[in-house]
């Protein structure tokens, strides 16, 4: 996959992206309810249609490479991945969702030997998308609501990381995971806005030079995250774990289910100078 055409992939899965958006928005529209999940985080017919969506389109573009999924790995659906597999959250930040807010994605990555090397997320509601166009490329565009239909196509245009001011960086953190780890961590920076937002957008802002740094102490998953980390490096950032190395997925050697699938509390950066020699 070193050779990988990121502008093919954008243009072959954009339909499956804006419809499974169009999905989410529609559900929610005509009263989604909810449910628990086993681990007891909320899901709701949004989340398994809008999924139903992009695996239709992954199948069809690229059907030889396992895709990993979060409702079909609820499911108990795990398929057999060796170096590379694509990750699908069709519906991130579900909570948000389900509050009637407008911070949720739906996310697109593909992961080789461990790397987010692509990457594709919507935010129906917020009007933004932002994909990577090449290894060093990253985009974005705006796509309203109403523009969610077959056949739109986002006019995309390049993005890029901020160039930080160490005196005077801004940060985004989650809406509902903002955690004591989390604000100790951030006393150790000169901060002049900190945003709250929900779900992986966070990723798409940061890659567009909106923000510097975007602190998760808690848990996550591999399909939360690596779309939009895979942005954020094609754009200029990075993000790593706490002990300052580079963020990797599916590692096998996590022993158990779910966790080949778990993230490390991890930081987000616009620019790796931001990176200290100690996170």
């Amino acid at each position: 996959m070193s050779t990988l055409d990121h502008a093919r992939l954008v243009h072959a899965l954009m339909p499956a992206l804006l419809e499974a958006g169009a999905c989410v928005l529609r559900c929610r529209a005509e009263g989604v309810e909810s449910e628990e999940k086993g681990d007891g985080s909320p899901v709701s017919r949004a989340d398994r249609e809008a999924e139903a969506i992009v695996l239709t389109a992954l199948a069809r573009v690229e059907p030889s490479i396992p895709v990993i999924a979060e409702e079909a790995v609820a499911a108990g659906r795990i398929p057999h991945f060796d170096r590379t597999a694509f990750l699908v959250d069709a519906l991130d930040g579900t909570k948000e969702y389900l509050r009637g807010g407008d911070d949720f994605t739906v996310n697109i990555a593909l992961v080789e030997d461990g790397d987010p090397i692509f990457g594709m997320l919507l935010a129906p509601a917020s009007s933004r998308v932002f994909v990577t166009l090449g290894p060093q490329e990253a985009a974005g565009g705006e796509v309203r609501p109403d523009q969610l239909t077959a056949g739109f196509r986002p006019v995309l245009s390049r993005i890029a990381t901020a160039n930080p001011d160490p005196r005077s960086l801004r940060v985004l953190s989650s809406r509902s995971h903002r955690s004591p780890e989390t604000e100790r961590f951030l006393a150790r920076f000169a901060i002049s806005k900190d945003v709250r937002i929900g779900s992986s957008l966070k990723f798409g802002l940061m890659a567009a030079g909106e923000a510097d740094i975007y602190p998760r102490f808690g848990p996550t998953s591999a399909w939360d995250i690596a779309a939009g980390h895979a942005i954020l490096a094609a754009a200029g950032g990075t993000v790593t774990a706490t002990d300052g190395k580079v963020m990797k997925y599916l590692d096998k050697e996590r022993v158990g289910l779910p966790g080949p699938f778990l993230n490390p509390s991890f930081i987000a950066w616009g620019r790796p100078s931001l990176v200290p020699s100690a996170v």
